[in-house]
């Protein structure tokens, strides 16, 4: 019987078992803290699975990660060689993630949390300076497909956007760079830099002291703004806050920490220019993400070609 393995840790994992199941009728779906025939396994599913989860699989075709990173499968040093890791590339997930960084670019634009501070405040204060989104540049760190849709709709609100990725590309409408030499430049033409980028040895502190360094003032919406909805790791916490105090950085969105939860402890959770959220910029939804991944692994079945696969190589 054709059986599909879940390793998860981060989140309860019934919900997920049942809309597989669902999805994958006459198969067996089975959590790697049971007990089961390894021989039997054929695919497995995870989200922070356990070290060596997969280690043991002689069958095993292919591994699916049941979030948009993949980061979180190359840290475990057992993953078997040669198995094909799979990405998340879903509609659901994606617009989720433009949602949530075409929000808050609105939120700087009109400056929000500056009249939340005056609401607390009972000041009838008005900023009568008030840019347009077209006066704004929005830099994307990172341009695969969530980077793309949310260039594409940040463009519909009136920003101008710009791109950066690690080797050349194309995308009409949207200023492009790639390269190491890119990053500085691309912070110089971003008031609001969005950090989109999965976390590689490559990325790894992309976000630090000597890119905001490289920021424009943007006067017009109280000093730049860092949005990071992709992965702790690629910033540096301690030159986010030092940035943020001696205003080199008017403002920054954090989704994503260097620890998650974020400690109680953090400065981040109670300085005045930070927003914190728990890492859901872009949920996973089990119905939409098992859809996806049962789609996939029926293709596969039918001998057809995975499709988002991971080069191992560039972590992504």
């Amino acid at each position: 019987m054709t059986t599909l393995l879940l390793g998860i840790t981060a989140w309860d994992p019934e919900p997920w078992r049942t809309r597989f199941q669902n999805a994958l009728p006459g198969w067996t779906v089975v959590l790697d803290t049971e007990a089961y025939d390894p021989a039997a396994i054929s695919y497995a599913a995870a989200w922070k699975q356990r070290e060596g989860a997969f280690s043991a699989l002689p069958n095993l075709k292919a591994i699916f990660s049941l979030g948009a990173g993949v980061d979180h499968l190359f840290k475990d040093k057992k993953l078997p060689d040669g198995v094909p890791i799979v990405r998340v590339v879903d509609p659901d997930l994606t617009t989720r993630m433009s949602e949530y960084v075409v929000m808050h670019c609105l939120m700087a634009l009109r400056r929000v949390r500056v009249y939340d501070r005056f609401q607390r405040e009972r000041s009838w204060t008005d900023l009568r300076d008030q840019p347009q989104a077209s006066d704004i540049r929005v830099g994307l760190l990172g341009t695969g497909q969530l980077g793309q849709d949310a260039a594409m709709k940040l463009g519909v609100m009136g920003f101008k956007v710009a791109g950066w990725s690690r080797r050349p590309k194309e995308i009409a409408g949207v200023e492009m760079f790639h390269g190491d030499e890119g990053l500085a430049a691309i912070a110089a033409v971003s008031d609001i830099l969005v950090a989109i980028l999965p976390l590689t040895p490559d990325t790894a502190g992309f976000l630090n002291a000597g890119l905001f360094n490289h920021m424009p003032k943007a006067e017009a919406i109280g000093g730049p703004v860092l949005i990071n909805v992709g992965r702790g790791g690629l910033q540096v916490e301690a030159d986010i806050l030092a940035a943020l105090d001696s205003g080199k950085l008017g403002a920054a969105v954090l989704d994503v920490f260097e620890t998650e939860p974020l400690p109680a402890t953090s400065p981040l959770w109670l300085h005045p220019k930070v927003t914190v959220t728990p890492h859901n910029s872009a949920i996973s939804s089990p119905p939409a993400i098992a859809a996806y991944v049962a789609g996939q692994i029926l293709a596969a079945e039918r001998g057809e070609p995975l499709t988002n696969v991971v080069d191992p190589k560039h972590g992504y």
